[in-house]
């Protein structure tokens, strides 16, 4: 398990009962979260300085707000900024946990004599492309959805990063790996984040357990010649860190595994216990 402890503005206040109790700088919010399977030690619906409760609704949801709340707020990691919203499906715009990633993807491209250039897949709000590019790194940031283009766009902004050279692209994720592959594109890093189910921007069909694997070995053909990681990351329950590790190993054409890192990744609490927040495994080369 890997936890990273840098966070000032976010922090998990209470869990149970299938819900987590947050706060994101001044703003509290309270959303459902399917690990939490234990039970709460008080009722966190009344928590006094809720601002928003996210409810499900049968497939989907909707925020319930308690208290006034900006439309959209800034909180920061590091010297890094970005920007926090509701939005649909109970997500913010950000999962704090991959600062465990973040932390370790900066200290490997600072690390490096040369440029690196990196491909992030399934790039969303740009956390991992703000990290990057602010360690020096040359982003291919690739998402099918445009208003997630646009806050990651926002984020660098936040950031003072805006003036970086990040490549932004709207497009299916699988669709442009074999464009780069015919452009003959390299990259000396990979990052990629996919959501357990999704669709593309023409309506292609994700699903993680039947597709990862084809993409991670579609990838190899965009690696350079002296690559410097590939990472990728999962939130899907059922999907464990071995699973990850063997993706990596196989997909990947590797001779043995020693340079794999497979682990789960976690939020600590107020309560003092970790709360699970998926796997990653990260190959560096």
């Amino acid at each position: 398990m890997k936890v990273n402890y840098e966070w000032n503005d976010y922090e998990i206040l209470a869990t149970g009962d299938g819900l987590k109790l947050e706060r994101w700088k001044d703003v509290f919010l309270l959303r459902p979260d399917p690990q939490v399977i234990w039970k709460s030690n008080f009722v966190l619906e009344d928590f006094p300085q809720l601002n928003a409760k996210y409810n499900r609704i049968g497939g989907g949801g909707n925020w319930q707000i308690i208290k006034d709340i900006p439309k959209s707020w800034t909180i920061s990691w590091r010297n890094l900024k970005f920007q926090i919203k509701p939005m649909g499906f109970k997500h913010t715009g950000l999962f704090p946990e991959q600062a465990v990633n973040w932390a370790k993807m900066i200290d490997l491209i600072k690390n490096e004599k040369r440029q690196i250039k990196i491909l992030n897949l399934f790039a969303y709000t740009g956390g991992a492309t703000v990290a990057c590019t602010s360690a020096g790194a040359i982003v291919t940031h690739v998402d099918s959805a445009k208003n997630m283009v646009e806050v990651a766009k926002e984020n660098m902004k936040l950031s003072g990063l805006n003036e970086k050279p990040v490549r932004y692209i709207i497009d299916d994720c699988k669709k442009f790996v074999e464009r780069e592959i015919r452009r003959g594109n390299k990259y000396d890093a990979i990052i990629m984040d996919p959501p357990s189910y999704g669709r593309g921007s023409n309506g292609e069909v994700w699903k993680i357990e039947d597709n990862l694997f084809d993409l991670v070995k579609l990838c190899k053909d965009v690696l350079s010649d002296n690559p410097l990681f590939v990472l990728i990351n999962s939130y899907t329950t059922g999907l464990q860190p071995i699973v990850m590790k063997n993706i990596l190993y196989t997909a990947l054409g590797l001779v043995n595994q020693d340079n794999i890192e497979s682990y789960e990744v976690a939020l600590p609490t107020k309560e003092n216990i970790f709360l699970p927040c998926g796997c990653s495994a990260m190959c560096v080369f």
